[in-house]
């Protein structure tokens, strides 16, 4: 980063403090920033990341801590907004905290994590796809989720091999999450001999999609992926049902939020989503999944279980390292591998996972979900 990005980030910082709020009072701590939506419209995505990272720390602090110091999880509120993404990193920055966990979205994601590789701040995201973010060769940048370049092909395989539509619809939100797996979606299909009929942006926050709901009924459409989040998925479905386009949809892992379900009604009802593997259903997760219920906590969320492994990482590698130098916990988290609830963790040298799956899901209007067949 240069000096005049540095003063616009901290010029950002000054126009957009972020909130803060910390957990733990030990004295001895190593600090660790869990940057994500605490506010705004994917809010609920913000919370299963915090869920998990402090079940993480609270865990890892009753088994004796890290070295002997107990680990202290510092919230910090970027609303899934890039500009606020970016004051909360130069806050972390004058936080003097070298770990993080986050951000959530992928266009926040990014920036901040310009500033964490100029400052000396390890990053692990436990819910941003875009391969953008670990494709610029840095070295302090990882995450515990797969890569749209993943997720992308796994819904469009699916699409082709299982639902064998005849004309499809790809629709996103024109930001860098859902354009990006939008537009793997779309290549996939079209290797695939999939006819991709319509591919086409609607803007995030909009309400009324009557003008699009007829271009899908002119396109004759039978089928529709939407790479984005589930507020405007949610109405999007809501209001072609009402409006009597009876298809199918399928979105990613930014759709499979219970929230969708209230928001669509009976119109989510098979819907299809990819999503993480259901960790909470694996039984060697069971006393964990106990621990989130005893604490009236949804462990069921994609981003709670990796944003778990992502503390239990930083933990490790600073065990693996015997200092928390970022440089040579990052070399330790590359050189090693580390036994999570979410499996057993390599990264490879752009910091992603060596291996890591995307299922897809049936969704059902409970909010509950089953495998898709």
């Amino acid at each position: 980063m240069n000096k005049a990005t540095k003063q616009i980030s901290k010029l950002f910082a000054a126009m957009a403090m972020a909130g803060v709020a910390s957990y733990s009072v030990a004295a001895d701590t190593i600090k660790i920033g869990l940057a994500g939506p605490v506010t705004g419209a994917v809010a609920q995505y913000g919370e299963m990341q915090f869920i998990g990272a402090k079940m993480a720390i609270e865990q890892i602090n009753k088994a004796g801590g890290v070295n002997g110091a107990q680990l202290e999880g510092v919230v910090y509120d970027d609303a899934c907004d890039p500009k606020q993404a970016v004051a909360v990193a130069n806050k972390i920055v004058n936080d003097e905290v070298k770990f993080v966990v986050g951000h959530l979205c992928s266009s926040s994601t990014q920036p901040a994590s310009d500033i964490y590789e100029d400052e000396g701040i390890l990053m692990i995201t436990p819910a941003s796809t875009s391969p953008d973010v670990t494709s610029r060769g840095y070295e302090l940048i990882f995450r515990t989720i797969g890569l749209d370049s993943l997720q992308g092909p796994t819904a469009g395989n699916f699409i082709a091999d299982h639902v064998k539509p005849k004309a499809v619809a790809v629709i996103h939100d024109k930001q860098q999450y859902g354009e990006g797996i939008a537009t793997a979606v779309k290549q996939t299909l079209e290797s695939k001999g999939t006819k991709v009929v319509l591919f086409e942006g609607i803007n995030a926050g909009d309400k009324d999609f009557s003008s699009m709901i007829s271009k899908l009924k002119q396109a004759n459409v039978d089928f529709i992926y939407y790479g984005g989040y589930h507020p405007e998925l949610g109405l999007l479905l809501r209001q072609a049902s009402e409006k009597g386009l009876k298809v199918k949809f399928m979105g990613p892992e930014g759709v499979g939020n219970k929230e969708i379900s209230a928001i669509a009604g009976p119109a989510s009802e098979g819907m299809l989503v990819t999503l993480p593997k259901s960790f909470d259903q694996d039984p060697r997760n069971q006393a964990l999944v106990d621990a989130f219920k005893a604490k009236n906590e949804d462990p069921t969320g994609p981003f709670v279980f990796p944003a778990y492994a992502a503390v239990q990482v930083i933990a490790e590698g600073i065990k693996k390292a015997g200092d928390t130098d970022t440089a040579k916990v990052a070399a330790a988290l590359r050189a090693n591998s580390f036994d999570t609830p979410t499996g057993n963790l390599t990264f490879d040298e752009k910091g992603d996972l060596k291996d890591f799956s995307f299922v897809v899901y049936e969704w059902h209007q409970d909010g509950t979900k089953s495998e898709a067949k």
